[in-house]
C-alpha cells in the first residue's frame, strides 16, 4: 500500500502540476482574448467619428463599457473617454509602441490596443481585466483535478491492498500451519492459494508435512515392533529368574526383570500413541525418592555412599513420570557404569522460582569431553551414547536444558534444569 501510495502520488503530481499551470494560463489568455474582442468592437466607430458624444455612446454599447472597464484615449485635444485604469506614463509608452500591449496593475491587467483614426491620429483603446476575471474557473478546475488525483491514488491503494491482502492471507496461513506443526500437530495442512509463489510454497509445505507424518508413523511402528520383540526374551529371563529360588539376590533379579518388562510396555504404549507429552505434570521429588529406592540396593552392594537433598519439597514439572524416571535412571546408570565401586555420589533438587534443577554428581574421574558427551550417539566408554541425550531431550521438552561440568565431589556433575509448572 505504501509503495502504491508513493508511486501513484508521484505520477499524479507529475501530471497535475503542469495541468494546473496550463489551466491558469488558459484562463489568463481567455480573459485577454475577451478584452481584445471588446477593444476591437470600438474600431468601426473610431474609424468613422471622433465626436465625444458618439464615442461615449459607442463605449456604453459594449459589455465592458457598461462595467466601466473600457476607455478610449484620443490624441489632444480630444482627451480620454470612459473609465481608465492606467497612468499617463503607461499611455505614453503604449503610444510609442504602436502595437497591442498589456499593463499590469495592482487590481488587474489593462489591454491596450492602438488604432489609427480618420484624422490620421492614434487612438488607444483600453480594456481592463480585473484579477478575478483572469482567474475565473481556475480554483474550481484545480479542485476537480485534485479530486481526480485523490480518487486515482485511493483506487490504486485499494487495489494494492486487495492484492497484498491476498498474498498476506496465504502467507499467514502458511505460518500458522508451520506453527501448528512445530507444536506437534502432524495433521496441520495449509490451503494452496494466493500468488503463484506462495501457492507453490503451500503445496511444498503440505508435501513435507505428509512426508514427516509418514516417517514418524513408520518410526513409531518400528519402535513398537522392536519393543514387542523384546517380550519373548524377557519372558524367558523371568522364567529363568524363578529357578534362582528365594533370597534377596533372586528377588532383585526378578524385580529388575519385571521393571524392564514394564518399561517395554510403556515404550510400546508411547510409540502407539504418537509419543504425545503428558501435560498433567509430574512431581520431580516423588520420582527422585522412588528411583533412589531402586538404586540404593545396588549402591549398598557396591559400598557406595550417597546423599539426597531437596527431595522433601514438591516440584511439579511438565513431563511424564516415565520420561523423568528414564532421564534420572540414565544419569544414575552412568554413575554406576563408569565409576569404580565404592565411589560416592549425590542427588539434589535445587528449587528456584521458575525451574527446578535435578543434579547428579559423583566422586569419579569425571568426563573428559563434557560437550561431546551430550551429543547423541557419542560415548567414550563403549556404550550407545544415548543416556545423556535422553536426559537432555527430556529437559528441553519442558523448556529447560542439560549442563555437564565438574562438581564439588571431584567427578562429573550433570544438571538437569526443568521448567516448573
Amino acid at each position: 500500500m505504501l509503495v502504491a501510495l508513493a508511486a501513484t502520488s508521484m505520477v499524479a503530481l507529475a501530471f497535475l502540476i503542469p495541468l494546473a499551470i496550463v489551466v491558469k494560463s488558459s484562463a489568463y489568455n481567455r480573459a485577454l482574448d475577451e478584452a481584445e474582442k471588446q477593444a476591437n468592437a470600438l474600431t468601426p466607430a473610431l474609424l468613422i467619428t471622433r465626436k465625444p458624444q458618439e464615442v461615449r455612446q459607442a463605449i456604453r454599447s459594449t459589455r465592458y463599457g457598461g462595467q466601466q472597464r473600457l476607455a478610449v484615449h484620443l490624441s489632444a485635444p480630444a482627451g480620454t473617454y470612459g473609465t481608465s485604469h492606467i497612468t499617463a506614463k503607461d499611455l505614453e509608452e503604449a503610444q510609442k509602441l504602436a502595437t497591442a500591449s498589456t499593463v499590469e496593475r495592482p487590481d488587474g491587467v489593462a489591454y491596450l490596443q492602438p488604432l489609427a483614426t480618420s484624422s490620421n491620429g492614434i487612438a488607444i483603446v483600453e480594456a481592463f481585466v480585473p484579477h478575478e476575471q483572469l482567474t475565473r474557473g481556475v480554483v474550481g478546475t484545480w479542485w476537480v483535478l485534485a479530486g481526480v488525483a485523490v480518487g486515482l491514488v485511493a483506487g490504486s491503494v485499494l487495489v494494492a491492498d486487495r492484492l497484498g491482502a491476498r498474498a498476506v492471507k496465504a502467507t499467514r496461513a502458511l505460518a500458522e500451519g508451520a506453527r501448528r506443526m512445530g507444536q506437534g500437530d502432524l495433521s496441520a495442512r495449509v490451503p494452496v492459494k494466493g500468488p503463484p509463489e506462495v501457492a507453490e510454497a503451500g503445496k511444498a509445505f503440505n508435501a513435507m508435512a505428509e512426508r514427516v507424518r509418514l516417517l514418524l508413523a513408520a518410526e513409531r511402528e518400528v519402535v513398537a515392533d522392536l519393543s514387542h520383540r523384546l517380550r519373548t526374551p524377557l519372558t524367558a529371563l523371568l522364567l529363568d529368574a524363578d529357578t534362582l529360588g528365594q533370597g534377596p539376590g533372586a528377588d532383585r533379579v526378578r524385580e529388575a526383570v519385571q521393571g524392564l518388562e514394564r518399561e517395554v510396555d510403556e515404550i510400546i504404549k508411547a510409540a502407539r500413541s504418537g509419543l504425545q507429552p503428558d501435560d498433567g505434570g509430574t512431581d520431580a521429588s516423588a520420582v527422585v525418592r522412588d528411583r533412589l529406592v531402586f538404586w540404593s540396593a545396588l549402591a549398598d552392594d557396591q559400598e557406595r555412599r550417597w546423599t539426597v537433598r531437596g527431595a522433601d519439597r514438591p516440584a511439579l514439572v511438565p513431563l511424564g513420570r516415565n520420561d523423568l524416571a528414564a532421564a534420572l535412571d540414565a544419569l544414575l546408570g552412568n554413575v554406576f557404569r563408569y565409576t569404580p565401586e565404592g565411589t560416592r555420589f549425590a542427588v539434589a533438587l535445587v528449587h528456584q522460582a521458575d525451574l527446578v534443577a535435578l543434579v547428579v554428581e559423583d566422586a569419579g574421574p569425571g568426563i573428559a569431553d563434557a560437550e561431546g558427551a551430550v551429543r547423541r550417539g557419542t560415548s567414550g566408554g563403549g556404550s550407545t551414547g544415548l543416556g545423556l541425550d535422553i536426559a537432555r531431550r527430556a529437559a528441553e521438552r519442558t523448556g529447560g536444558s542439560l549442563h555437564v561440568d565438574r562438581g564439588p565431589l571431584g567427578g562429573a556433575r550433570v544438571q538437569l534444569r526443568l521448567r516448573r509448572i
